[in-house]
């Protein structure tokens, strides 16, 4: 038998309320630590968790701002889209079949549409279906008269973007998406929420800042169970500001109507005294109303994104082969270069050759010995080849830089642009863009092509409207602009071009001419009281091998301008005055009236 220590026993029992002591004075000090980080250290960051879990924000979706025209026409808008919709979950299985027949015959709906998306959506596990993207206002009329006996649907209401006239002006006016998640890490953090809209091309892209107003919202108090205990204060949306363009929608209009018939093309208005934009079209175009779809049909969006007619892109603002249109830039080079003045005659002829080839008169005849307005009037390409020839590339070059040519043209919608492309004898001896220095250099056919806008030359409609308004204008570049901002800014910002002005007035009688009896005569046909318009027509083979294109330019009056128009058709064989002419006289005869 073991027998115990009575004395250890009596210790061990001693020892008992210190350790207790201890080990509750350790708890106690622990628990003291515990409370003082919680409610002292990291007050603010649970304070801040509490108010998340207690606070909620009713967020208020701001109104874009509009898009006006001059006369205040309304171009771009927002309304309320209203759609039809279920909530898989919430659905009453007892009433679905009744709620599903009485919503198809109520609103004209495949019944086993509705059924199929029911379906999906549970399979999917979502949350909510839309049944209807978009009711119109007989249908949202019909519901609502007899909302207590379809308790299976609900109308979801959204702000989106609207487009009244749907494509006129599409490419000016560009059009908004929703951010997307890998946008939002850093918009957030410029007040744009998840599925946001943000401008992409256009006026909606360039003054996004400007047009897309504030986001604001209610501050409410909830309990622990997500009840409504009382609102904390509010804070309204701001609305985006409105931006008026100089746009005139009767010019607008009808510039789109004149392009219907055409397989491509562009026209511009312009008022050559300060560059603003009446009107801007682009064909083929494309309906802006298409972006504010939750639903985009994969085949629409085919025919927008992949379709070899690349209706997205503005054609007014990108670069072409400019054929005769392109003569008054050789014509200034022949003058500004003192080899060939201003009392210079020339015998044209059926054809010269430059190198190994024999460049042809358009007519294969030639116009006998001309000087530089008869040479405009008939258009002479034998007369210019041999200005051009005898000027050389870098007086060309460099005449057309002072018209504003080889740059980008100052329009706010500068990221749809096109710089175009002068040739240089510098560009020949670097390579050309794809050879070796100094094995591509210039040579005689070059000079040939350039001369009359072809090959070497490519340039958009943008900056033939700024090239001849310095010749309406009597010797001013102006900035070509969308936008009332600063107009009057601009204005006073006009550059005088080191040009000399008797030089300008040379190629302004040509032009006059032009329409008084050369290629451009058919302008005043069907057209009365018009003031007197000066223009030049042009037809340019494709450089990238398609059919020619037709163009023509022409300002009014022909004195004092106060318009100007670029026709462009593309790919559109015939001549000029044939394709391109018509169009911008339509718009001679809509300006004219209201004026």
């Amino acid at each position: 038998m073991i027998k115990t220590n009575p004395n250890k026993k009596l210790i061990a029992l001693k020892r008992q309320p210190l350790v207790l002591l201890i080990f509750s004075s350790i708890s106690f000090l622990l628990i003291l630590f515990r409370l003082i980080f919680l409610q002292i250290l990291n007050y603010e960051s649970f304070k801040e968790m509490s108010d998340d879990n207690r606070i909620r924000l009713i967020a208020s979706q701001p109104i874009r701002g509009r898009i006006l025209d001059k006369n205040g026409y309304v171009l771009a808008d927002s309304r309320i889209k209203y759609s039809l919709i279920i909530k898989p979950q919430s659905v009453n299985k007892s009433n679905w079949e009744k709620h599903k027949l009485g919503i198809s015959d109520l609103l004209n709906i495949d019944s086993n549409v509705i059924q199929k998306k029911y379906f999906d959506s549970l399979k999917k596990q979502k949350l909510t279906v839309t049944i209807i993207d978009d009711l119109n206002e007989d249908q949202l009329v019909k519901f609502k008269e007899n909302e207590d006996n379809l308790l299976s649907f609900e109308i979801a209401t959204k702000l989106i973007r609207n487009y009244p006239y749907d494509s006129v002006a599409a490419h000016v006016i560009g059009y908004t998406q929703p951010i997307n998640e890998s946008e939002y890490k850093f918009l957030s953090k410029n007040g744009y929420r998840l599925n946001d809209l943000i401008g992409r091309t256009g006026i909606e892209y360039v003054y996004e800042d400007s047009i897309r107003g504030e986001w604001g919202g209610e501050m409410v108090e909830v309990n622990s169970l997500g009840k409504f205990q009382r609102s904390l204060g509010i804070k309204p949306s701001i609305q985006g500001n409105d931006i008026k363009l100089t746009i005139d929608m009767n010019l607008q209009l009808v510039a789109e109507e004149v392009l219907k018939d055409k397989k491509a093309g562009a026209i511009i208005v312009m008022d050559p005294r300060d560059g603003a934009i009446r009107a801007m079209a682009s064909k083929p175009t494309f309906n802006l109303n298409f972006f504010s779809k939750d639903f985009k049909p994969e085949k629409e969006y085919n025919e927008l994104f992949n379709s070899p007619e690349k209706p997205l892109f503005n054609r007014a603002l990108n670069a072409y082969d400019p054929g005769s249109v392109w003569k008054i830039v050789t014509a200034l080079a022949g003058l500004e270069s003192g080899i060939y003045p201003s009392d210079t005659m020339l015998a044209t002829k059926p054809c010269i050759n430059y190198g190994s080839q024999c460049f042809r008169e358009h007519n294969d005849l030639g116009f006998g010995v001309i000087g530089y307005e008869d040479a405009l009037r008939v258009s002479s390409n034998t007369f210019f080849y041999q200005v051009g020839y005898g000027v050389g590339v870098d007086e060309i070059h460099e005449v057309s830089k002072k018209l504003g040519f080889n740059s980008l043209s100052g329009i706010e919608i500068s990221e749809q642009e096109n710089i175009g492309f002068v040739a240089s004898s510098e560009w020949a001896k670097a390579g050309r863009g794809w050879g070796k220095p100094g094995r591509t250099p210039w040579v005689p056919e070059d000079i040939a092509s350039m001369s009359i806008g072809q090959f070497v030359v490519q340039v958009t409609p943008i900056q033939i409207a700024k090239a001849y308004a310095a010749i309406a204008n009597g010797g001013y570049l102006v900035t070509p602009h969308l936008t009332k901002k600063d107009e009057e800014n601009l204005y006073k910002k006009r550059i005088k071009i080191d040009i000399d002005p008797a030089n300008i007035q040379l190629i302004k009688r040509g032009l006059r001419k032009v329409v008084e009896s050369g290629t451009g005569v058919s302008i005043n046909y069907g057209v009365s009281n018009l003031p007197p318009v000066s223009g030049k027509t042009g037809t340019a083979e494709d450089g990238e091998g398609g059919s020619d294109h037709a163009w023509f330019v022409c300002f009014t009056p022909s004195e004092k301008s106060e318009l100007l128009i670029v026709a462009f058709a593309q790919n559109t064989p015939g001549g000029g005055s044939v394709h391109a002419l018509p169009m911008a006289r339509e718009i001679l005869k809509v300006w004219n009236e209201k004026k």
